[in-house]
């Protein structure tokens, strides 16, 4: 019996060691993928991103940063990746400014509808002529910017969690 007890603590230790392998070389992974996908993106100097969304608010990230961290998100209505974490943005709306720029998504009432049928209330300038995007060397939908105090701290392409998100703009803020 005590065979038993000691095989079952060694199975758990080598399994805990395996998960904690795993998750270190997908944290290694995403940090590469990162690097590579915001590559062409202007890391140095942010392009501005003013307008009015579609509910007619005016929004000027530069200026917005100066109070709070902005999340910018590049998103488009077709992007699979985009249905698991736009509702990560529309939550944390609640609480930091967030500016989403939708790509590719067609005409501005097409995408009030989508926001509207899925009860997302966050800002959002439909980049129909994609000027926005190709200043900001956009190659991968959804991108994540987080501005503050006007300085492009941190972004992120794909798939990210809640979690992963909200320890980003708390980072931004130390």
């Amino acid at each position: 019996m005590v065979k038993g007890k000691v095989k079952a603590k060694k199975s758990v230790k080598n399994w805990r060691k395996e998960v904690l392998t795993y998750v270190m070389v997908f944290i290694v992974f995403g940090f590469v993928m990162d690097a590579w996908r915001t590559q062409d993106m202007p890391l140095d100097s942010m392009p501005a991103i003013t307008g009015m969304t579609q509910n007619n608010v005016p929004v000027d990230v530069i200026t917005m940063s100066k109070q709070k961290p902005v999340v910018v998100y590049f998103w488009a209505t077709w992007c699979a990746a985009c249905k698991f974490v736009t509702p990560t943005i529309n939550w944390l709306s609640d609480s930091y400014p967030v500016v989403g720029v939708s790509l590719n998504s067609g005409e501005d009432r097409r995408v009030l509808r989508y926001l509207n049928a899925k009860d997302y209330h966050f800002n959002n300038i439909n980049d129909v002529q994609h000027d926005i995007s190709s200043q900001w060397g956009i190659s991968v939908t959804p991108t994540i910017a987080i501005i503050d105090n006007g300085e492009i701290k941190t972004i992120t392409t794909g798939l990210t969690t809640p979690w992963g998100l909200l320890a980003r703009l708390l980072l931004t803020q130390i």
